[in-house]
């Protein structure tokens, strides 16, 4: 493990090197620069919340996906490949790709074309002021709690690793000391940029970032293949494992096809997978803010076509790490010149009963091995990722590989924040307190947004308890406060009959019959609070991830329902008013000068046609 020693955890503590220590201050440097390069064009609200609507396809591309990146998705996806092998790798390798080819051809010209800034603009353009404004502190909510996840997540990442003990010799024995200095840090960097830059600064960060932790993964990944005997062989190793935990299926033929897995693959597929693509302005911002509507159409394509590789280099990880041979403790004794020497190689307890370089989880209190109720240890999964990084990254290069870590995280954050100035200035201060601001006004509210969703979130991150399984609390997450939107949103842009009254009492039931389902539910492997069951047990489910599906399909299909039944009831808006905001009533302009191959329509269907490909090689 060149340039880390294994410490009395089982975690890895880093030697940093003057050069690799160069490095990352480096790093942190031309972050702050790129933001410094487009201060001078933010003069308006315009240029600082919408990148002056400039963007071009290259970047957006890039930064669509870094978008979507942060450190509790990268670890996590990590964490899914070594829970449940090759169905996660097949799962986040093509789940997503209806979704992206959904939003480009037949959002994104609806998105563009209504002139719209944000995703809640866009519903107060279709519905009404009182539907924006409800889903506009609904995304709020979300953005601050999925901030704080990210501070959260990093720093106790970087307090397990013991990531920048070195440089901070005298904090001693306070690892918590020393990560809570790194987060600030790195906090700092985000703000910093992004005041100065806003979603341009953003935005080109983000697609930096994102070539910066492919670049630091794949070699890792590559290294770990290569010792695990090559790809075949970890194929071979890495089960099928169901992601709903069902034992019972139902036989058809000579086909195993597990029920729960069909509920699985409607809210992973289609709910939750078509709400984040489609409906979370997190990731909508960065199309939403290209320079023109083919270039809108085009960043979510192209960001299809990556998105493909990307479990090769995000969910591998997790698949390779837990294949490997696990560490125990030896004992060698030789003998030169007629003296016998012992040589004692000591595993801590906690990475000898994990599996490869997952290490079980311990007991905070008394540092044991915290075991299931079967009697086995229990795996900190989340550690695959860093683990096999960290394992296989060369000694001259540890400062860039800290880099490519914090880079996920202030990607993460960055959408997170510029997203939430967006949505808060224009949504929220300007579209219910004051009409009538102008651009300039516009900008300096979305730089106190910055800041304050900023120091929002890293309180509620220090005041959080401590947070596992990271994919079901993210998925909780959205299917209470995004899911919701999606049936809305759907109905909006399909059907003319939708009104503002059933928007809103489609969005509000949604919410409700999720925090219910909730409120009432509680995975098998979890304590009664942050996972559920706070108002009482009615159902336990096999494990958090199953609580997050059931609960997204039950608040999708509530508030589809609550926004038809009462728009039945309620009167539409003339057609005359919907030119552009529906599809059936708004003229697509074709982009001018394309041949056939190259029109999204037809990208799009070989893009398709090239994620089928990609399974059966996931598969």
């Amino acid at each position: 493990m060149s340039g880390f020693n294994e410490d009395h955890d089982g975690s890895f503590e880093l030697n940093l090197t003057v050069g690799s220590s160069f490095m990352l201050l480096l790093y942190f440097v031309l972050l702050v620069a790129i933001g410094f390069a487009f201060k001078t064009r933010m003069k308006t609200g315009r240029n600082f919340l919408q990148a002056g609507r400039a963007l071009s396809i290259g970047v957006g591309s890039m930064a669509f996906l870094g978008a979507s990146l942060g450190i509790p998705e990268v670890i996590a996806m990590g964490a899914m490949g070594a829970r449940y092998g090759r169905s996660a790798l097949l799962f986040f390798g093509i789940g997503a790709i209806p979704a992206l080819l959904f939003a480009a051809v037949f959002m994104m010209p609806l998105y563009y074309g209504s002139k719209a800034r944000s995703v809640p603009e866009y519903l107060g353009l279709r519905f009404d002021e009182k539907s924006r404004a409800l889903q506009a502190c609904l995304f709020s909510l979300m953005v601050i709690f999925s901030s704080a996840i990210s501070i959260h997540v990093i720093a106790r990442l970087i307090q397990a690793l013991h990531l920048f003990d070195a440089l901070f010799p005298f904090a001693g024995s306070a690892p918590a000391w020393t990560s809570t200095a790194v987060v600030f840090l790195s906090v700092a960097v985000v703000m910093a940029y992004v005041l100065l830059g806003g979603l341009s600064s953003a935005a080109h960060n983000q697609a930096w970032q994102f070539i910066l932790l492919i670049a630091v993964l794949l070699p890792a990944v590559v290294a770990g293949l290569h010792s695990a005997g090559g790809w075949s062989a970890v194929m071979a190793s890495a089960p099928m494992r169901s992601l709903d935990g069902a034992s019972s299926a139902l036989r058809i033929g000579h086909t195993s096809l597990s029920i729960r897995a069909i509920s699985i693959a409607m809210a992973m597929g289609f709910v939750l997978g078509t709400g984040y693509w489609c409906c979370d302005f997190r990731e909508i911002q960065i199309p939403m803010a290209a320079k023109d509507s083919g270039s809108a159409r085009r960043i979510p394509l192209l960001g299809a076509t990556l998105k493909l590789f990307l479990p090769l280099v995000l969910v591998l990880p997790g698949i390779v790490a837990v294949g490997l041979p696990t560490p125990h403790t030896t004992s060698i004794v030789r003998e030169e010149g007629g003296v016998i020497y012992h040589t004692v190689t000591i595993i801590p307890g906690n990475v000898s009963a994990g599996q490869g370089l997952v290490p079980a989880k311990t007991d905070p209190g008394n540092g044991s091995v915290i075991l299931s109720p079967s009697g086995r240890p229990e795996l900190d999964y989340e550690m695959a990722t860093p683990n096999l990084l960290l394992h296989f990254i060369p000694a001259n290069l540890l400062g860039l590989a800290l880099s490519a870590i914090l880079a996920s995280f202030m990607s993460g954050l960055a959408a997170n924040v510029t997203a939430l100035n967006t949505v808060f200035t224009l949504d929220l201060y300007r579209g219910s307190i004051r009409r009538g601001a102008s651009e300039q006004h516009d900008l300096q509210v979305g730089r106190w947004v910055t800041v304050g969703g900023i120091l929002i979130s890293t309180v509620v991150a220090l005041a959080a308890p401590d947070l596992n399984h990271l994919m079901d609390l993210l998925g909780l997450l959205f299917s209470v406060l995004n899911v919701p939107l999606l049936a809305t949103l759907l109905l909006g842009m399909f059907w003319k009959r939708a009104t503002g009254h059933g928007a809103f009492a489609g969005l509000a039931s949604g919410v409700v019959a999720a925090m219910l389902h909730y409120g009432l539910t509680l995975p098998m492997d979890a304590e009664r609070g942050v996972h559920g069951g706070w108002i009482a047990l009615v159902r336990q489910y096999p494990n958090g991830l199953v609580q997050d599906f059931c609960g997204a399909i039950l608040a999708f299909s509530v508030s589809l329902i609550g926004t038809v039944l009462v728009s039945l009831g309620t009167k539409p808006r003339p057609e005359s008013q919907l030119t552009g905001l529906v599809y059936s009533l708004t003229r697509r302009q074709p982009i001018a000068s394309l041949t056939p191959w190259k029109k999204p329509e037809t990208l799009a269907l070989a893009i398709l046609l090239l994620s089928l490909v990609f399974g059966f090689v996931y598969g």
